[in-house]
């Protein structure tokens, strides 16, 4: 056979299992995996390295608009350059309806958005916020037929969250149809009161933004949530979990037999709610929903990662830039905490984040990196077999990894278009060297190889209960 590609010596880790074989790739894709395989057209000796599946970071907002007009700062270029040069060679970002907008109105939109600039594979999620008879009785339906498997419910933010009626019936839809639903679960008139009560004391720094959004109100909407689930006989995920209460409320579902998928994020691993309380306006760098919780809840939740409570480790990057008026600022610098847009960047970072404080710090197994990072959430929404491993038949999309090098997070070295990192100044061991997407070299050794517009729209599979 012929290969376009052989990667020799590979030392290969998917979720299950690891061993060293030559990778032959031929047309974008995994052809052979053995000993000594015949001469490839282009040869990469992977002696001292990991080789990884590509990371699949399944919960991205990418050129998305917010309700107030607002738009993140990454678009659909520097937001999977920055992806792949982290070791991630599928997004999955979001198609985000407004009230009173079509949803498929807004899919054809965010296709246009991302046409002609990703540099990796792409696919969308669906927000749904207006959820009326034309939603649930013909746009939804018709776009899971199409391709569009995966859905966000909010319970919170008055522009998107849904009321229980209209939650229960976009989960009858969902499971009716194929598709997951992803919940951001948080409790929102207990967040609006609280708000306006610590307001109306003068309790405006940014550091009140965790007060206001409590653990007690992620978990009240955590069990309302998977409560609702199995009212309707479906399978839900609850997305960036950041407390031990509710990561607690999940573990108890999914040990009673509830088919419960649960996500958390890097910024609730690293960041604190102190990191709110930074002088002057720099507590808004870590300003994103839910806040940042406590050491205590960070450790919790390195336990729930180690025992498989979660099945997801995605970035949840939402960037919006420190200095600009267009970002954290748009309300001006002094701006009460309940004005400042909400969100972290993390795209590049997430994978090496993990791989230094997870795997080198013997938290977690190389297999469940590869599992949380890549290959469940390629399952969960539809494109198992063909992303988030490295198997025959699959995309050749492919990471090596130096696992001795230490890298100092600094945002100048990174690719996104943000001017900050809340992660400046930490020092992580390992990194991505050279990464791939379909058996094409995307990036190499700091340099950018591959050409904008290179990466594909994902139309995925039903999604199975």
């Amino acid at each position: 056979m012929n290969f376009d590609l052989v990667i020799r010596n590979a030392d290969i880790a998917t979720a299950s299992e690891r061993f060293v074989s030559d990778i032959g790739i031929a047309a974008g894709r995994i052809a052979a995996l053995g000993e000594r395989l015949p001469k490839g057209t282009r040869e990469i000796d992977a002696s001292g390295f990991l080789v990884l599946p590509g990371g699949v970071d399944s919960h991205c907002h990418i050129d998305q608009r917010t309700s107030q007009g607002l738009v993140t700062a990454d678009d659909f270029e520097s937001g999977t350059i920055s992806a792949a040069f982290g070791g991630t060679t599928t997004i999955m970002s979001f198609a985000a309806q407004h009230k009173g907008q079509s949803v498929r109105a807004v899919v054809n939109d965010y296709h246009s958005r991302a046409e002609g600039k990703a540099i990796i594979d792409y696919t969308f999620h669906l927000i749904i916020s207006d959820a009326g008879e034309q939603t649930i009785g013909q746009e939804l339906p018709a776009l899971i037929k199409d391709g569009y498997t995966s859905l966000k419910i909010y319970m919170t933010y008055e522009a998107l969250r849904l009321p229980d009626r209209q939650f229960l019936e976009v989960l009858d839809v969902a499971g009716r149809e194929g598709a997951i639903a992803m919940v951001h679960a948080e409790n929102h008139e207990l967040v609006d009161w609280l708000t306006d009560r610590l307001l109306r004391d003068g309790k405006t720094a940014m550091r009140y933004h965790a007060a206001a959004r409590p653990a007690l109100a992620e978990n009240e909407a955590t069990n309302r949530a998977i409560t609702f689930a199995e009212a309707v006989g479906v399978r839900i995920l609850i997305v960036h979990v950041s407390s031990d209460e509710a990561m607690s409320t999940i573990r108890r579902a999914q040990d009673r037999g509830v088919p419960i998928l649960a996500e958390t994020c890097p910024q609730y691993l690293f960041l604190t709610a102190s990191d709110l309380d930074r002088e002057a306006f720099e507590g808004a760098k870590y300003c994103c929903t839910p806040p940042p919780r406590s050491s205590a809840d960070q450790a919790a939740l390195w336990r729930g990662i180690a025992n498989g409570t979660f099945q997801v480790i995605s970035s949840d990057h939402s960037a919006f830039r420190f200095d600009d008026p267009k970002g954290k600022k748009v309300a001006g610098a002094s701006a009460p905490f309940n004005r400042v847009p909400q969100g972290v960047p993390g795209i590049e970072v997430r994978l090496p984040l993990l791989f230094s404080e997870g795997v080198m710090k013997n938290r977690i197994t190389l297999q469940q990196f590869v599992s949380l990072t890549a290959t469940a959430p390629a399952a969960i929404y539809g494109l198992a077999q063909r992303k988030g491993t490295i198997a025959i038949g699959a995309d050749a999309d492919i990471a090596l990894w130096d696992p001795t090098r230490e890298v100092t997070i600094d945002i100048d070295n990174l690719h996104d278009r943000m001017d900050y990192t809340p992660y400046q100044g930490m020092t992580i061991t390992g990194w991505p060297t050279t990464v791939l997407s379909r058996g094409e070299i995307v990036c190499q050794d700091g340099r950018l190889l591959a050409r904008s517009g290179r990466g594909k729209f994902l139309r995925r599979a039903p999604f199975s209960r």
